[in-house]
């Protein structure tokens, strides 16, 4: 394992909670957006849809295992990565206010499928991680720095 090894995967995991930050942000921004995309084909406006991160290891699990066993890299492990930004399937909430300017015939509203309960949830998790991938990098930073020392 290189030396520097450790800060690129912790920068790694950083820069993946960062994005799962933003778009959780998004989703709380448009958590009441009724006019998020218009549907040329029904002629009509669509809600905001709920959007989630996927992340996936940098390097194939046992394939990182296997080829450092044949000497093809000495690395194991190589970070995380975001592989995509989906939309949720879940329907639409239906909100009956016919005075709304997106209301159907029957005075329904499609609601965005937001969640703000779920969204802070996640929120918090990703604080949490980032909070300990922050404390991970301060630690092999300080291992660093007392490897200099000893070297003096």
């Amino acid at each position: 394992m290189g030396i520097f090894q450790s800060i690129n995967m912790t920068g790694s995991s950083l820069t993946s909670q960062r994005v799962r930050m933003d778009v959780i942000s998004a989703n709380m921004a448009n958590a009441d957006t009724t006019r998020a995309e218009y549907d040329a084909e029904s002629k009509t406006w669509k809600p905001y849809t709920r959007k989630s991160v996927v992340l996936q290891s940098k390097e194939n699990g046992f394939s990182s295992f296997l080829n450092a066993a044949s000497g093809k890299t000495s690395e194991v492990g190589n970070g995380v990565k975001v592989t995509g930004i989906v939309e949720d399937k879940t329907p639409f909430e239906l909100d009956y206010n016919p005075a709304h300017p997106d209301a159907n015939e029957d005075g329904y509203v499609e609601m965005p499928n937001v969640d703000p309960l779920r969204e802070m949830v996640d929120l918090m998790s990703v604080t949490r991680s980032y909070e300990a991938n922050v404390t991970v990098l301060n630690a092999s930073k300080g291992m660093m720095m007392k490897a200099l020392e000893i070297g003096k």
